[in-house]
């Protein structure tokens, strides 16, 4: 994820960043300018005019259109967005239970084994969940506490470590069944964080409305020098490729956004917030 300063319109402007939309529909908005160009052309030059008055008639088309496709962008968007920020809050949610779960097991236990295996294990949950989202097999980032089948669904496998040493606790005397009570409800919470997550990343938007706005987006493009041609003339190349970056990158940012535990820019910061945990989790175990 990017931090910015949101006051500086001046960077914003003139800096081009990796995930700017700009440099990812630069081929197709010079494959489009030279379809204008080419159309602007022909219809300047060899059509009839009698041909030229019905095609004017187009542009009346392309306004009730664009009313209709500005609707369903600013849809597609919000849907997105939307998406981004409850998986942000799930996470804010799992920081919190990460922290919340150290705090009762900080003042339920005594013996600086039993703090040890927690202070590994709660920050391992963290980095399982975040890896298993982006689908990355590489588990350095845990600590070597017990024999995880990285195979198997590894939060899954954390969660019952942590459960399993809790019950293991009371049935020794160390925790009450009061306390026992306290800490199931954090524990129910990493997993209640897990299929929340999971729920965002594997249900994307329906595929039939994606190829839709798609579709939608590329033959409203397609056709507006044909009605724009005779009133604008050759200006008609750099007003077809502006509306087309515009409505093209607000379905890229809904592409990217829709699902907020990748590692592109504007994704979630999954990595800072897991370090995070394990920071606030050590302090408070160790």
């Amino acid at each position: 994820m990017i931090n910015y300063n949101p006051k500086d319109w001046f960077v914003f402007i003139f800096r081009f960043s990796r995930s700017d939309t700009f440099r990812q529909l630069l081929p197709l908005l010079f494959a489009v300018g030279v379809y204008s160009g080419l159309v602007a052309y022909l219809e300047l030059n060899y059509l009839q005019e009698e041909a030229a008055n019905h095609l004017k008639n187009l542009g009346l088309m392309h306004s009730v259109l664009g009313f209709v496709i500005s609707l369903l962008l600013v849809f597609r968007t919000n849907t997105a967005y939307d998406r981004w920020w409850e998986g942000r809050k799930v996470w804010g949610s799992l920081t919190n239970c990460s922290r919340n779960l150290a705090l009762k097991l900080q003042a339920c236990l005594q013996e600086p084994e039993d703090k040890l295996f927690f202070r590994q294990m709660i920050p391992n949950f963290a980095f399982a969940l975040k890896n298993h989202l982006r689908e990355n097999e590489d588990y350095q980032e845990l600590d070597s506490v017990l024999d995880l089948k990285t195979e198997k669904h590894l939060p899954n496998q954390i969660a019952s470590a942590i459960f399993s040493k809790v019950n293991e606790l009371h049935q020794t005397g160390t925790l009450s069944a009061g306390q026992l009570m306290i800490l199931d409800q954090e524990i129910r919470n990493l997993t209640d964080v897990t299929g929340a997550s999971e729920r965002i990343k594997n249900t994307p938007i329906p595929f039939t409305y994606s190829v839709f706005i798609k579709k939608f987006i590329f033959f409203y493009v397609m056709t507006l020098p044909f009605g724009w041609a005779f009133s604008m003339g050759y200006y008609v190349i750099p007003m077809v490729m502006l509306v087309l970056y515009a409505m093209a990158s607000l379905e890229l940012i809904a592409e990217e956004i829709e699902n907020p535990f990748g590692s592109d820019d504007n994704d979630l910061p999954l990595d800072q917030i897991c370090a995070n945990i394990r920071k606030h989790v050590g302090e408070l175990l160790g």
